[in-house]
């Protein structure tokens, strides 16, 4: 299973940006997918998740500004971002969660930049 993120860019603050994430194979047998992020010279943090069920949740820092879904018949997870802010910046992860005994797929992760 691979899974593909793009959609990160160099953006000034208060822009938005809609990052996607195309799983190789059907994400119905994803029970929880969703996004990390890593700053620079930071852990990588989880930011935004979403379930089969299409239950989300976000880590406060991104709550009003951030996004998730996920189209089933296109295989894709998406995180829109809205009012970027610099403190945004960093490599976005995507990942994928079947959940039971199966073990979480990670995306290559995409950059982005928020300039003040």
């Amino acid at each position: 299973v691979q899974l593909q993120a793009s959609g990160g860019g160099l953006v000034q603050a208060g822009d938005s940006l809609r990052l996607s994430c195309v799983v190789s194979r059907s994400t119905f047998s994803f029970n929880i997918m969703g996004w990390y992020r890593q700053a620079p010279g930071k852990q990588r943090e989880p930011v935004a998740s979403i379930t089969t069920g299409g239950t989300t949740h976000y880590v406060d820092s991104v709550k009003g500004r951030f996004t998730v879904s996920r189209d089933n018949a296109k295989n894709t997870v998406y995180l829109q971002i809205d009012n970027l802010k610099p403190e945004d910046t960093g490599v976005y992860y995507c990942y994928a969660d079947p959940g039971g005994s199966g073990y979480t797929r990670w995306g290559q992760g995409t950059l982005v930049t928020v300039s003040s």
